[in-house]
């Protein structure tokens, strides 16, 4: 097998993450803030999850979906951050096929989890604030399961199929410019013979499925905030439970888009360690702000939080 004009010396494939190139000269301090970073964002999630599971009354669908956010935090970081460590204290910055498979598939179905759940916390708090005489018998135990499931399934199982049509590939390269895996890169990698036309169908079918996932959130946030005008309750309700689903909503896209514009019509006249920013923000910015936006803007939980550190100074 020829791999970017290099004949293969052994069966096992891998490629080289040529993202850490300009890394080199300050990978210590590099390393030292993106572990505290890391630590960081498991803290955050890890404590926010713990503390809706362990209080009873925060078992509502509500705060269920928030801790399903965190817990889609720690897998997606988990799926990146111990590897890229790893790179940074390493002179080879390889990974092997089926690793960039794994760690493409894991990315993709983070950042889109992310999205289906933003999409079905939009649905409960439309249901709670526009049909709230109808929220109690609707979001049953059940329901509530199915709405998770939704969020973590639809995801899963379309970039399975993604990660299984790109495995059939022919490769003819090795290099990823980026510091980590994601499918449509290994893609691009495509020996020029081979038909790319199925990843390209589903890559638009996936794209499509999730344009409507933002207009589900769109249609809903217009009936909400319809209704919220009418009523100085209702108002206060969108400010405590609405704002930070809204925030969350609004960095998702913007994180996403901008990756998604870099990643199709990147520009070769960027650093490399600003494309590396570009392409990690969906790993940085959300996995720290949303719990964080929930643990102070959520009522309930800011509560439980603060009477927590009220009982520890004590």
């Amino acid at each position: 097998t020829v791999w970017d004009g290099e004949i293969s010396q052994s069966n096992e494939r891998s490629f080289i993450l040529s993202g850490f190139n300009e890394t080199m000269n300050f990978t210590v301090p590099l390393f030292s803030v993106t572990l505290l970073y890391y630590c960081v964002i498991l803290f955050f999630n890890i404590s926010l999850v713990l503390l809706i599971v362990l209080d009873e009354s925060l078992h509502e669908p509500m705060y269920i979906f928030v801790s399903s956010l965190c817990i889609n935090a720690l897998y997606g970081t988990t799926g990146f951050y111990p590897k890229f460590l790893s790179d940074l204290l390493s002179s080879s910055h390889r990974i092997s096929y089926e690793g960039c498979l794994l760690q493409g598939f894991v990315m993709y179905s983070f950042a889109c989890c992310d999205l289906s759940i933003l999409t079905v916390m939009a649905f409960d708090r439309y249901m709670a604030i526009c049909r709230p005489l109808h929220y109690y018998s609707f979001m049953t135990k059940r329901r509530l399961s199915q709405l998770v499931c939704f969020s973590w399934l639809t995801p899963f199982c379309l970039f399975s199929i993604n990660v299984l049509l790109t495995a059939r590939l022919k490769l003819c390269g090795i290099k990823i410019q980026r510091a980590l895996c994601l499918n449509w890169l290994i893609v691009q990698l495509a020996c020029p013979e081979a038909d790319t036309f199925s990843n390209n169908i589903s890559a638009y079918v996936i794209i499509v499925i999730y344009h409507f996932h933002w207009l589900f959130i769109i249609c809903t946030y217009i009936y909400i905030i319809k209704t919220c005008v009418r009523s100085r309750e209702d108002r206060v309700k969108f400010t405590q439970t609405c704002v930070p689903h809204l925030t969350s909503v609004i960095i998702n896209a913007t994180v996403l888009a901008f990756d998604a514009m870099y990643l199709r019509f990147g520009s070769r006249d960027l650093s490399q360690s600003l494309k590396n920013f570009i392409a990690l923000e969906f790993l940085i910015i959300p996995p720290v702000m949303n719990p964080l936006m929930y643990g102070f803007k959520l009522t309930k939980i800011r509560n439980r939080i603060l009477s927590l550190i009220y009982l520890k100074g004590k």
